[in-house]
């Protein structure tokens, strides 16, 4: 765990192989990415206000686990440079920021939903 924290094994261009646990947790991650584009593909279907929130998982969900792919990929085959863990590091740092836009999606919805209302309301004493 020492080895964790150092420069050179976040920036070494050949860093060798993962170990077992990190592929297994590398390819459960691109399987959940897998599974939640067809959760939302089902979802993004119906007609409401979340149909925002749905597209932008599936964005979200097709685009990494594509990179997903190409991680598994890459390890499975060796090939030094895409290997190298500071791809995957930039990968999470990608997902936490995705997410971190998606949830300022959602917490926009109750306001979305008062305007809706209030329009709603007003449609009803006009012609």
């Amino acid at each position: 765990m020492t080895n964790f924290l150092t420069i050179k094994y976040w920036f070494s261009v050949n860093p060798g192989s993962l170990v077992s646990l990190g592929f297994n947790l590398l390819l459960a991650l691109t399987l959940a990415l897998f599974l939640l584009g067809i959760i939302t593909i089902i979802l993004k279907r119906k007609k409401g206000i979340y149909r925002g929130v749905f597209n932008s998982f599936y964005d979200f969900s097709v685009a990494n686990f594509i990179l997903g792919l190409l991680f598994l990929f890459f390890h499975y085959e060796n090939i030094p440079f895409f290997t190298a863990r500071f791809w995957l590091a930039l990968w999470f740092i990608g997902i936490v920021i995705w997410l971190y836009f998606i949830f300022k999606k959602i917490k926009k919805i109750p306001e979305k939903r008062k305007e809706l209302e209030a329009e709603k309301e007003k449609r009803k004493y006009l012609p």
